[in-house]
């Protein structure tokens, strides 16, 4: 096939070079084409969606098989990961900005994090190259191995599940809809899967059978496609008769601590909150940290006759605070969490705490240090401004609030996490993501967030309203979709009031969650090792 033949021309001219020359060439050549995947299949995802990044992965699969020893391959795999963890999570340095005693850490982010969490990525091809599979089965494989260790980086240690490949495809879109199945991760295996079986296309073996795996492949998508296609079609949005309204004050993170601009942006809130609509909205939701102070301060002061003057009768205000111990006198005084109050106005002096919800995921860095005592000798320290660092609230469940169903609080970060809200028993009827984007500025990360976030909406049928400082806000269906297409985008000042869709029945994934994933990974495993298994006569992978 004319690959290979060009594949050939192209290695004849590397041998004919000098031996120390020849070896460089084909190093760089490696590292470059190795950039190349990572950043390729980084740029594949929202909101570049350039769809033809998707090649990586194949290209990858390919590094892997022609690299001369399992060590190489590790760095190999490495550096793509490095890449595409690099594009895919850059604007973390962002947030070093907002105070300039830390901006010298962000040059320490921005490489620090892709280059830790791109080992996952040099593991699962190291290890594809030592196994050293065999025929077009072998797509499975590599696919089983790569995929594994992107479960393993969702959930090892406190786990970083930002952008698995699964999340290439727009939520809300064709392709996301069958996350309703298998989740953002088995969406992930059929994703690389199916480009991967492009890779025997180039290299030995027979040619229909080459062919036939790159067939497979493109029905996979196609078969994946049609389904979402079809769930789209029969899709039958109805609403509750819960008008929610989503509040977004456009508080910039640099200012929003400043002394000067805690009135304005108390003002700002309440003047929202209060604003005039076509209907008296039931619930009205502020970002996380909507308020530049904790909980006991704003609740001792007069703010809190402000906030509950712009609150109807009989309406609930979901508001983001910091809280220590002492606000709601828990024992073991000193601790300070990142909570959501449910404050309802029943008509009389004040509003009564209905419900609090404290962030479970903390961000490692941003909300807490690990190793503290380490990091803090160093002269690092939290993002917070806490007397110390945000401690994990217990195990989440469902919130029941006056004037509204059941439901589920993810703060900011938590969004990220498949399986966090119950699917089938203890269900809620809705999720509010109350998050603060402020930290990243006009970068990719906000819309990266935004389409994380709505695969949860997807994978267990329910709506999410959501809620930032500076955008994105918005309500969004439980097929992934912004409501009539009203969002806020950052830089944009205002409110949203839109009518809280009905959940779905519970979904394939709601009922089972990630346990189909992990039968089809096993599974694909299998397959691929099973010329292996049986002591096929097959060639290795190179000879």
């Amino acid at each position: 096939m004319f690959p290979d033949a060009a594949l050939d021309r192209f290695a004849a001219r590397i041998r004919a070079l000098p031996e120390r020359r020849r070896a460089l060439t084909w190093r760089l050549i490696r590292i470059g084409l190795a950039l190349v995947a990572g950043a390729g299949t980084a740029l594949a995802h929202p909101p570049f969606g350039l769809l033809f990044g998707l090649l990586g992965y194949p290209l990858l699969m390919i590094l892997s098989e022609r690299s001369d020893t399992t060590r190489g391959t590790f760095w190999m795999g490495w550096l793509a990961g490095f890449a595409y963890f690099f594009i895919g999570c850059w604007w973390v340095a962002e947030a070093f900005f907002v105070n300039p005693e830390q901006a010298w850490m962000a040059p320490f982010a921005a490489s620090l994090l892709p280059a830790g969490i791109g080992l996952f990525w040099g593991a699962a091809c190291a290890l594809y190259r030592r196994l050293a599979p065999v025929g077009v089965v072998r797509v499975l494989l590599f696919a089983a191995l790569f995929c594994a260790a992107e479960w393993l980086r969702g959930h090892v240690l406190t786990g970083f599940p930002w952008n698995p490949a699964g999340a290439t495809w727009r939520a809300g879109g064709g392709m996301s809809q069958f996350a309703s199945v298998v989740g953002v991760y088995g969406l992930s295996l059929v994703t690389v899967a199916a480009t991967a079986a492009l890779a025997p296309l180039v290299g030995p073996g027979a040619t229909r059978s080459r062919l036939i795996s790159a067939g497979l492949g493109v029905l996979a998508l196609v078969s994946a496609g049609v389904f979402g296609a079809v769930r789209l079609a029969q899709a039958d949005l109805q609403f509750t008769d819960t008008l929610v309204r989503l509040v977004q004050a456009d508080v910039k993170q640099e200012t929003k601590w400043s002394p000067e601009t805690y009135r304005s942006i108390v003002d700002r809130y309440v003047a929202l909150t209060g604003q005039p609509g076509a209907r008296v909205p039931n619930v009205v939701v502020w970002p996380e940290g909507a308020l530049p102070a904790s909980a006991n301060e704003v609740f001792a002061s007069t703010d809190a006759t402000a906030i509950a003057d712009a609150l109807r009768p009989g309406q609930t205000l979901l508001m983001g605070l910091a809280r220590g111990e002492a606000d709601l006198t828990a024992p073991g005084g000193g601790r300070y969490y990142n909570s959501l109050f449910a404050l309802a106005d029943e008509g009389g002096p004040g509003l009564r705490i209905a419900a609090v919800y404290d962030k479970h995921r903390l961000v490692p860095f941003g909300e807490y240090l690990p190793l503290g005592s380490v990091m803090t000798a160093i002269g690092l320290r939290s993002l917070v401004h806490m007397p110390s660092d945000f401690t994990a609230g217990p195990t989440p469940a469902p919130i029941r609030i006056p004037g509204a169903p059941p439901v589920q609080v993810l703060i900011c970060y938590e969004s990220l996490y498949p399986g966090f809200t119950p699917g089938a028993a203890g269900r809620p009827d809705w999720i509010v993501n109350a998050s603060n984007d402020a930290w990243f500025g006009a970068t990719s990360g906000p819309r990266q967030h935004l389409n994380l976030a709505s695969y949860r909406a997807i994978e267990t049928g329910l709506p999410i309203a959501r809620a930032t400082p500076t955008g994105i806000s918005a309500m969004i269906d439980p097929w992934g979709r912004i409501v009539d297409g009203q969002r806020l985008d950052p830089g944009v000042m205002g409110v949203i009031d839109a009518p809280l869709p009905r959940p779905t029945g519970v979904t394939p994934y709601g009922r089972l969650g990630d346990w189909p994933f992990l039968a089809a990974l096993l599974a694909a495993a299998l397959a691929g090792l099973w010329p292996l298994i049986l002591r096929t006569r097959v060639p290795r992978i190179g000879q």
